[in-house]
């Protein structure tokens, strides 16, 4: 169950969240609303289809989910939450933070695992259903990577907030590098990983130069490929 309910936090918070609703959702509490029903629709049908009479539990999940989006666009005409320089970034782990912690909180409260064995619990799930843990390492380093990835080279680099109509022109192939990149770590053929890298990196980089974004560049790449082969490495410990 913790796979799965980290597997509706991806899909719902991030695969399932296109540019314009998280615009909305950044500004508007019914923008937030209609994101967390989206949340809570996930979370629902993935509990289901581990175990249908968890499904009070998913519920909380998701209704909690919906309430600490909510109150962000109200708190930020009040409060700072975003700006240049690693604010943005802060903001992101903070959030994450909250909703990974209220998935761990549920699953400790509803008897599932206790907090000592958690990640033990957590651990055998991966080990005991490997196409479940594949199928959450590649959904992670799609939009979830995507988007820490420019969180980390714009808040770091630049000192302002990530540049995501501009970096949305490398999303979808920047996925498939990563998708690539992870198989070849988990199949044991990581010094092929540069082979992958190379062209997109040389074909990019004089745009990138003369826009004099040579130094994001360089970090989106660089975590895009620390990201990668973490998940190779990971999901390659778990099997082998």
């Amino acid at each position: 169950m913790i796979t799965a309910m980290l597997m509706a936090h991806l899909l719902g918070d991030y695969v399932l969240q296109w540019d314009q609703l998280a615009a909305w959702k950044a500004q508007s509490v019914r923008g937030a609303l209609f994101h967390g029903v989206i949340v809570l629709i996930t979370t629902l049908m993935c509990a289901l289809s581990v175990n249908p009479t968890w499904w009070p539990w998913a519920l909380l999940i998701g209704l909690t989910h919906m309430g600490i989006d909510a109150i962000q666009p109200w708190l930020g005409r009040r409060v700072r939450l975003s700006g240049p320089g690693l604010i943005g970034l802060v903001r992101l782990c903070i959030d994450q933070t909250l909703h990974v912690g209220v998935i761990g909180l549920v699953i400790v409260v509803s008897g599932y695992a206790t907090w000592p064995n958690l990640s033990l619990v957590w651990l055998e799930e991966l080990r005991s259903n490997q196409w479940l843990a594949l199928s959450l390492g590649y959904v992670f380093i799609t939009m979830p990577a995507w988007v820490f990835t420019e969180f980390i080279a714009y808040g770091v680099i630049c000192r302002s907030s990530p540049q995501f109509p501009y970096a949305a022109r490398s999303k979808y192939i920047g996925t498939l590098e990563r998708w690539i990149m992870a198989t070849l770590v988990l199949l044991g053929q990581a010094g092929l990983v540069p082979l992958v890298a190379l062209p997109r990196l040389v074909s990019e980089a004089p745009r990138a130069i003369s826009a004099h974004r040579a130094r994001v560049y360089l970090t989106e790449a660089l975590v895009s490929v620390v990201l990668a082969v973490l998940i190779g490495l990971s999901l390659r410990g778990l099997f082998w």
